[in-house]
């Protein structure tokens, strides 16, 4: 009996050994596959870092050069030196002057040909593609011919802008979606688009934000990183049930287009390693500091005008980015942002009040279309007058737009707070002050107290969800700076500042409009706050409700020019009839 015992027992042991044996053969037969390998990814990364680490380090002098030569090999160093450096916080420039660099170190000093490229990814083999391949195969092929719209075109060809959308779901597009797409889209790629897409992935892996750094470059409204899955490797059933199975982090990619933000559930950072490159990267345009554990989050902009926050733990609860973007090189007209029937009431309204000196306040939840719309209420501002701008991060690029305007922008740093910037204003022949966005009470205070003194008026945008919700945060921010110690009063400033409120909105679909237009009446006398909708926007169309009250009227008339107050007069229909009528 114990014999028989002892005898299983070793037989088990042998067992267990063989076992053991045959998966440390197998996983040393694939690392050494990979190794042997010289167009394996991974080999060609480490390589193309030490490429560009022994060409910026390299040291001419020892060579027997002429003196022109050398001047050459130190200009292209340092040309080499910079780009690298700009590459990844913007620079379109500079990513395609190291993207060239790559391609030419492929065919140069790894001999990279027709014959040899499928090695490096498998074109040639479509079910040895992983998704991310597809997707960025797809990308590029779209790119090719859209440009900065290969996203946009991509989405709408294969009916993704309807991404899939369960009831208790946000919008996705998955890798079955892409997978699909791919099989139907029978792309053929020549060695010159290969090779392009594999110096991109190198470059991206390298220097670049990872899966998300083509898409950064797209016409987007933005993209972020490290804001969605589970950050918890242990997960129990019914959390993961809840969840769907997703519980990896790393997954959690998505894309703010035309109003909607989209999950790329598809895609995702290859580990939490790659996230915190890329939150260490992104931001670093113009040396704003260092993210750190006591600096948890970093707000600034990107060499292309895209504004940046990353934030990390202990202030956040993962490391994440976002990367907002701003069109800044031209200004949609507003016929072709306000787009609802009977757009041109509000269009004319508009432009009315700002002739008309108004301070005009731009409301509205983030991702609405308040900055863009600022921008383009920007042209109906006479040209004569002086602009002068505030911001937490440049945003506006407003002389990118209006070059030939006297526009002087300034943001708020480490050192100087919005409120200070606000008051040097004040000595700088300002006639009309621009405010990015009221985010802070100081910032507030200021606006409120000098938008009857200084400037002639104020344009500014803030995140209020309605008109009365606006004059109470305005009232209270009043206070929080001392301001004023009465709340009657400090509310009843507020009114006599503040007149018109814009609130802009969209809908399920990302569809982007102006939700109304409202008066706030000056009733300094009165404890509430009366309001009136001039136009507001039901079922697609713009109604004209009421018209502006006499004193405001009266107000706006003093600016206008003969044929302004025509058009002001036939906008309402008031010609010799009193003012008094309701429009709707």
């Amino acid at each position: 009996m114990f014999f028989n015992l002892l005898l299983f027992g070793v037989l088990l042991v042998l067992l267990i050994i063989f076992i053991l044996f045959i998966c440390y053969d197998g996983r040393s037969k694939e690392e050494k596959r990979v190794e042997d390998n010289p167009y394996q990814l991974s080999n060609l990364q480490g390589k193309l870092k030490q490429y560009f680490y022994d060409n910026v380090n390299e040291e001419f002098h020892s060579k027997h050069l002429t003196r022109q030569e050398l001047q050459k090999l130190k200009h292209q160093k340092i040309y080499l030196r910079k780009a690298l450096h700009e590459c990844n916080v913007g620079s379109a420039v500079a990513k395609r002057f190291v993207k060239e660099q790559i391609k030419e170190w492929l065919q140069s000093a790894n001999k990279i040909t027709p014959e040899n490229i499928n090695f490096v990814l498998p074109f040639h083999d479509v079910i040895a593609l992983s998704c991310q391949d597809k997707f960025e195969i797809l990308l590029y092929y779209y790119k090719t011919e859209y440009g900065a719209e290969a996203f946009y075109k991509l989405l709408t060809d294969y009916n993704l802008w309807n991404p899939k959308q369960g009831e208790d779901t946000p919008y996705e597009i998955t890798q079955d979606q892409i997978h699909r797409i791919f099989d139907i889209a029978g792309i053929r790629l020549s060695f010159t688009d290969k090779l392009e897409i594999i110096a991109q992935r190198l470059y991206q892996n390298y220097k670049g934000h990872g899966p998300v750094d083509e898409l950064r470059d797209m016409n987007i409204d933005g993209v972020s990183g490290g804001v969605s899955g589970s950050l918890s490797e242990k997960v129990d059933g019914m959390m993961r049930d809840a969840t769907d199975g997703n519980t990896n982090f790393k997954n959690s990619i998505w894309v703010f287009f035309r109003g909607l933000m989209i999950h790329l559930s598809f895609l995702s950072f290859s580990s939490e390693g790659e996230l915190q490159k890329i939150c260490r990267n992104i931001y670093r345009y113009g040396k704003p500091g260092q993210l750190s554990a006591v600096r948890g989050y970093i707000v600034n902009e990107m060499m292309d005008g895209s504004r940046v926050v990353v934030v990390r733990p202990p202030f956040a609860e993962s490391w994440s980015f976002f990367v907002r973007k701003f069109d800044y090189l031209g200004v949609s007209k507003l016929t072709e942002l306000i787009t609802d029937v009977d757009a041109s009431l509000v269009i004319t309204l508009l432009r009315l009040l700002i002739r008309g000196e108004q301070v005009i306040g731009i409301t509205g939840e983030q991702g609405s279309g308040k900055t863009t719309l600022l921008k383009s209420l920007i042209q109906f501002i006479p040209p004569a007058y002086t602009l002068r701008v505030q911001e937490l991060v440049f945003e506006l690029h407003l002389r990118e737009i209006y070059p030939e305007r006297n526009i002087v922008s300034f943001r708020e740093t480490a050192e100087i707070q919005g409120r200070e910037g606000l008051d040097l204003q004040k000595k700088t022949d300002g006639t009309v002050n621009i405010i990015g966005e009221v985010a802070s009470a100081p910032v507030a205070s200021w606006l409120v107290m000098v938008s009857q003194v200084a400037s002639k008026y104020t344009i500014f945008t803030h995140h209020a969800k309605t008109t009365k919700h606006l004059v109470m945060a305005l009232r209270n921010d009043l206070m929080i700076t001392g301001a004023f110690q009465n709340e009657h009063a400090a509310q009843m400033q507020v009114k006599a500042s503040i007149r018109f409120d814009v609130h802009v909105a969209k809908d399920n679909n990302g569809h982007r409009y102006i939700e109304r237009i409202t008066e706030i009446e000056p009733n300094i006398h009165e404890d509430e706050i009366t309001v009136r909708d001039i136009i507001r926007c039901e079922s697609g169309k713009y109604l004209l409700v009421q018209p502006v009250s006499e004193a405001t009227k009266e107000e706006v008339f003093t600016h206008l020019s003969t044929e302004e107050k025509d058009a002001y007069l036939q906008l309402f229909q008031l010609k010799g009839e009193g003012g008094n009528e309701n429009c709707s």
